[in-house]
């Protein structure tokens, strides 16, 4: 066989993938765009960053977080300056710092190019989630990640943050579980944890499916697998730089309510109970409820669910009882809502309600102090429709997404014979527990 019958099978197979990263790419080039005010000087200016919807939490954190002098988690900083985030974004933090000192003497131009680089690579992370997104989606439905590529809300957050990281990471995990890699699935789980925290949420997913099949071993090579990736990648800070890894920890844990979460609502109305309580019980006990009824759903359903919806329910149930839901975390909940159930309808209603949060957000800090800017900013009653325009759009889309579960014959992905596109070594499997075999 010559070298080029071999490379044709892998050739054939990534050519439909290309229009893809064309527009991954072109999603990618359009958040550049968009903070382009910014990046040719408007950051110096809290009024301009908001007026031109152009935020980054990658340039200031530059000055703030002494990237400029310091090491992420070793720095010689207050306890409150350490970088707040999992080691993997600490050490992309680290190494682009240093590239971009090595690059630039004066520290402004520094901070440029640290966004600079930054952004190449979370541009990157978006071509290789919305390729990894329609691997996962397989053939049939391979164009949905075209939502990932190029939605609005997409292009406006993807560079508020450094979630893109994660998203291919859990992208890339769920693609590995359905070609049944559960080593290298757990390693980039492992990953995706170490990188942002939401990625946990999939694990109770994969647990509830493993308990409705009892696929124990696939399940517990890739928990083994993402613990030890975990370990791997946060020991050496945890022994050596234990102030700084615990950072991140204590802060999401002492973390009052913040921007976007519903919680601010109830407590800027004074609402009994809802307003008055401790939030972190609150948004635990909130989260506890849901999760159990997602168990029930999954164990009672009349067909076992797929995977994509189950962590499109636990992720958007993290999310909507969380302390903060910033504008970025759209980027989470994307890939896996399409994944659960790519209807264009409610998809769209959703993207609506999540640009009009990104706009609102910058008005409504324009308004509060210290700028109190109320001539150009909005009030709060404005502001909480945004707030509530994305609780109600995904309460919506998880409704839809519990019918088909509870109605296979209505999910558009099972069609075809195709049970479950990511579902690895749960696709075609037999029930071996529901809660209907307990009354048997």
């Amino acid at each position: 066989m010559t070298s080029t019958e071999v490379r044709a099978p892998l050739a054939a197979r990534a050519i439909p993938f290309l229009p893809l990263g064309v527009f991954a790419a072109l999603g990618a080039s359009l958040a550049y765009v968009v903070r382009l005010p910014c990046r040719t000087g408007g950051w110096n200016d809290q009024i301009s960053t908001y007026t031109n919807f152009c935020y980054t939490d990658i340039y200031p954190l530059y000055f703030d977080r002494q990237l400029a002098t310091e090491n992420p988690y070793f720095a010689a900083v207050p306890f409150d300056k350490q970088v707040e985030y999992p080691v993997v974004l600490g050490e992309v933090m680290q190494v682009f710092s240093w590239i971009a000192r090595w690059l630039e003497p004066d520290q402004v131009a520094q901070a440029v190019r640290f966004y600079d680089l930054t952004v190449i690579l979370l541009g990157l992370s978006l071509v290789a989630g919305v390729l990894l997104m329609a691997a996962v989606a397989g053939p049939t439905r391979r164009w949905d990640a075209l939502w990932y590529a190029v939605a609005p809300a997409v292009v406006l957050a993807a560079y508020i943050n450094w979630d893109l990281i994660a998203g291919a990471l859990s992208m890339g995990m769920l693609l590995a579980w359905a070609r049944k890699r559960q080593v290298l699935a757990g390693v980039l789980l492992g990953l995706a944890i170490a990188t942002k925290f939401y990625p946990l949420m999939f694990v109770g997913a994969l647990f509830l499916l493993t308990w409705r099949t009892a696929r124990w071993r696939p399940f517990l090579v890739t928990m083994a697998s993402a613990v030890g990736a975990w370990l791997v990648v946060n020991l050496p800070f945890m022994v050596f730089a234990w102030d700084g890894w615990r950072r991140f920890y204590v802060f999401s844990q002492e973390r009052g309510v913040d921007w976007g979460s519903p919680w601010l609502f109830f407590q800027n109305k004074g609402w009994p109970v809802l307003g008055e309580a401790d939030v972190s019980t609150l948004g635990m006990a909130s989260l506890a409820v849901l999760c159990f009824g997602i168990a029930v759903l999954t164990l009672a359903a009349p067909r076992r669910p797929r995977l994509a919806q189950i962590c499109f329910l636990a992720l958007a149930a993290f999310m909507m009882t969380n302390k903060v839901w910033s504008p970025q975390f759209v980027l989470w909940l994307v890939p896996f809502a399409v994944l659960a159930r790519p209807n264009w309808k409610p998809l769209a209603l959703w993207q609506l309600a999540e640009v009009w949060y990104f706009v609102a957000i910058w008005l409504y800090l324009l308004a509060q102090p210290p700028l109190s800017r109320d001539d150009l900013g909005i009030g709060d009653d404005t502001y909480f429709t945004a707030v509530w325009g994305r609780v109600i759009t995904i309460g919506i889309m998880m409704a839809f997404v519990v019918r088909d579960i509870l109605r296979p014959g209505k999910d558009v992905v099972r069609q075809d014979g195709i049970d479950d596109q990511a579902g690895g070594v749960f696709a075609d499997a037999r029930d071996r527990f529901t809660l209907a075999s307990i009354t048997r």
